[in-house]
């Protein structure tokens, strides 16, 4: 009885070796399988199939998310650059077990900005890790408000040797970056009370090679208001996408504020803050307009320093 025993569990071992060799490239979601994946697939085979996975486990936009992890996996921004007979060629083992990795973290949920681990803004490509937020694609509308804005307003024309901006909740550092990418005569700061913030727009704005002019501190804007007024007391433009900036931090800000305030809000917000700043009197503020982002809805406030240059 023992011996038979033991033949058992050496065939039972023996046959789950050979199965996890067959099927090392698939698992289980709940009840679903995920479809497997072979060695012999081509590129097409191995978008189709991840979207189909994606689509019967939840996964949000599913063929994009194919898409851009698939891309990234052979070494591509996007799969426009392939022709049609690159989505024919077969991987290899290499890039099977790469991709496999990749889509098991989006089948956990994980954004597809963080699993590639960068991101497109605008015209720059930014590094993404977690928990650093990522930034939505209202932002580059933000920006975009911002620049036309300055010009405008003859900034450039006024100051043409430098504008000095500040970025409160700096993030991934889209927003200062895009900036500085934009305008060669802009120089900036950046703060975010997150480390993960700070040492991950240092490395971005290092790849870029717009390091030697962006400053980068780490700092928490109600605790350290005073170092932030002396340091930033010449700063001509303050720009925002707070999860989100409001009265305390408004309140803080408002004494180093030279000219003018981009936020980028919630769309329930524009009307808040109009009320907060009509009913202060110690802040120094004035609300100048609201513009609303591409989906109609009120996103980007313009606030001015009172008495301030249009």
């Amino acid at each position: 009885m023992v011996f038979r025993q033991k033949i058992f569990w050496r065939f039972l071992h023996q046959r789950n070796r050979v199965t996890l060799r067959q099927v090392s490239t698939a698992s289980v979601v709940g009840e679903k399988v995920i479809p497997h994946i072979s060695s012999k697939l081509t590129v097409q085979q191995a978008l189709n199939q991840w979207a189909e996975c994606f689509q019967v486990t939840g996964v949000s936009e599913p063929n994009l998310s194919s898409q851009h992890i698939i891309a990234h996996a052979l070494g591509h921004k996007t799969l426009n650059s392939l022709s049609k007979r690159g989505l024919t060629q077969v991987l290899s083992q290499p890039q099977v077990e790469r991709i496999w990795k990749l889509c098991h973290k989006r089948l956990a949920r994980m954004p597809v900005q963080y699993v590639i681990e960068e991101w497109d803004f605008r015209d720059i490509t930014l590094k993404m890790k977690p928990p650093v937020f990522i930034p939505r694609p209202e932002t580059e509308e933000l920006v975009s408000l911002i620049l036309a804005d300055l010009e405008q307003r003859g900034v450039a024309s006024r100051y043409p040797d430098t504008v000095d901006f500040l970025e409160v909740g700096c993030g991934s550092g889209a927003i200062s970056l895009s900036l500085l990418h934009s305008q060669k005569q802009i120089r900036g700061m950046a703060i975010d009370q997150s480390a993960e913030a700070v040492a991950l727009i240092r490395e971005n704005a290092q790849s870029l090679g717009l390091h030697d002019r962006l400053t980068v501190n780490q700092v928490d804007v109600i605790k350290d208001a005073d170092w932030l007024v002396n340091c930033c007391s010449h700063v001509g433009v303050l720009v925002s996408n707070p999860p989100y900036l409001f009265t305390e931090d408004l309140d803080s800000l408002a004494p180093e504020i030279q000219s003018r305030v981009y936020l980028e809000v919630d769309p329930r917000h524009p009307d808040l803050i109009q009320a907060q700043l009509k009913d202060s009197r110690g802040q120094g503020l004035d609300y100048v307009k609201t513009h609303y982002d591409f989906t109609n809805r009120p996103r980007f406030c313009i606030l001015q320093r009172r008495g301030g240059a249009g």
